[in-house]
Order: C-alpha cells, then sequence, then structure tokens
C-alpha cells in the first residue's frame, strides 16, 4: 500500500522539485510532546514533503506567472498550497489532509514540528544540542536544524501529507543519515545556524550536491515585505525569517 502510494506522489510531486518521503503518525507522537501530537491512530500513513533547489524553477516561477495574484501573504506559502490543493484534488481515491509548516495552533505554536518530522521519516538529520558531546554552551537556547544528506541545507521543509483512511502497520523506520558526522562540525553547524544563518555558511557544512540558484538565493536574502517588489506583486509578506527556517522555513 505504502509503496504506491508513495511512487504516485513522487510521481506527482518530483517534476515539481518537491521530495516526499513515509512515515507513521506514531512514530513522530513518540517523540514530542503530549500537547503537539497528531490526533490519528499510530499505523496511521503520512509523509514529509521537502522542497529541493529545483522547486524554485518547477514551481514557484511558473505558479508566480500564471497566476495574477495580488493580495496574497506570501508567495512561497500560497505555491506550496496551491500545488498541495491540486494533488488533492489528483488523489481522490484517498482523503489528505495536508498541514503546512507556517500554520499555527491558537496558541500560536506549530501545527506539525517539521523537523522532527523529517527526521522521524528519514528525510533529513534533525541536529539539536542533544547531538552535541560537552556542550560548550551551557543553559543557552540553541535552535536545532535540519541538513539533507544530498542537499545540506538547501531545502526547506513545506509540510505533511496525511492519508487518514491508511494504516500501514507493515511499513519499516528509516533511520535519517548522520550526514554531519564529527562533533567539531555539529558545534560548526549549530553556532553557524543560531549566530549567523543569514550568510548561508550552514547550509554547506557537508558537500552538497545542488544548490539554490543566484536568483533564488537573491529572493531569500530579500526582506519578507519587499519580496513583492521583485515579483511585481503586492501584499504582506511579514514574518520572521529565521523561526521561520528553525520550523522547516526557507
Amino acid at each position: 500500500m505504502e509503496a504506491g502510494i508513495r511512487q504516485s506522489l513522487s510521481n506527482w510531486l518530483g517534476p515539481l522539485g518537491f521530495q516526499c518521503d513515509p512515515f507513521k503518525i506514531g512514530w513522530y507522537n513518540a517523540v514530542i510532546q503530549p500537547s503537539f501530537h497528531l490526533q490519528y491512530q499510530d499505523d496511521t500513513l503520512a509523509f514529509v514533503v521537502l522542497s529541493t533547489p529545483q522547486m524554485f524553477e518547477k514551481a514557484f516561477k511558473p505558479f508566480i506567472a500564471e497566476k495574477p495574484l495580488t493580495t496574497i501573504r506570501d508567495p512561497i506559502d500560497e505555491c506550496v498550497v496551491h500545488y498541495f490543493s491540486l494533488l488533492k484534488n489528483d488523489f481522490s481515491d484517498h482523503r489528505i489532509e495536508a498541514i503546512h509548516d507556517f500554520e499555527v495552533l491558537p496558541n500560536r505554536k506549530p501545527k506539525i514540528l517539521a523537523q522532527t518530522a523529517a527526521h522521524v521519516a528519514g528525510a533529513a538529520y534533525y541536529y539539536q544540542m542533544k547531538d552535541v558531546q560537552q556542550n560548550p554552551w551551557g543553559e543557552k537556547k540553541m535552535y536545532g536544524v535540519c541538513i539533507h544528506p544530498r542537499y545540506g541545507g538547501w531545502f526547506a521543509i513545506r509540510g505533511v501529507l496525511i492519508f487518514p483512511d491508511v494504516q500501514d502497520q507493515d511499513l519499516e523506520q528509516r533511520l535519517p543519515v548522520d550526514c554531519v558526522s564529527t562533533n567539531e562540525k555539529k558545534i560548526q553547524l549549530l553556532e553557524r545556524f543560531n549566530f549567523n544563518w543569514q550568510d548561508w555558511t550552514y547550509r554547506d557544512i557537508i558537500d552538497v550536491e545542488e544548490r539554490y540558484s543566484e536568483e533564488q538565493k537573491q529572493y531569500f536574502a530579500t526582506p519578507p515585505a519587499e519580496r513583492f517588489k521583485l515579483l511585481g506583486l503586492k501584499g504582506d509578506a511579514s514574518g520572521d525569517d529565521q523561526q521561520s527556517t528553525t520550523h522547516g522555513g526557507f
């Protein structure tokens, strides 16, 4: 069951520059606080969806070119919402519930801990303080960050697709690749991400197969409120990019 759904999703999402990886809701709920639990049976099938560097050219630019939008809040978010909606229509044999990385609960906490979902699905390794031996930061808060074995930090987690009507008891968990292999590199990664995230260097903590294009880097380096000017749009793209990145961001 899972293999067929995954192949169909990959066939649909892959040409748009997205990657999808399966996980069980129970895997996710087992490693997070109860207040963040997703209210589905443990064997419920879900997929975490990542955008690769090619998404900007293959999905985002065509979306912007075809949609004469003038009142959107964030163009990338609207783009992902658009394609998720099309996907759900094309997979009408199943009920699919989508949770986007930017969605929040009434208490302003995220609906999905996107980096945790990516980790339990084996899509990307979520590096946190607990992964560092002899923590050099004491009680200082250090945000964690996911690193992809092929793209390093040049990707984003866009959300999860949940199949409430599909229970997959046989799905085996695949551990994420611990590609930042030394303690020194892990310290360097977390420090680059927390203290100098805007200089992009944390993304290259490992050798990568592909990076964002110069045009894409310029887009994301532009303050959110000014990105509409690059696209010839009007709107309100308010938001804090570091916090967005912390939960799956750009």
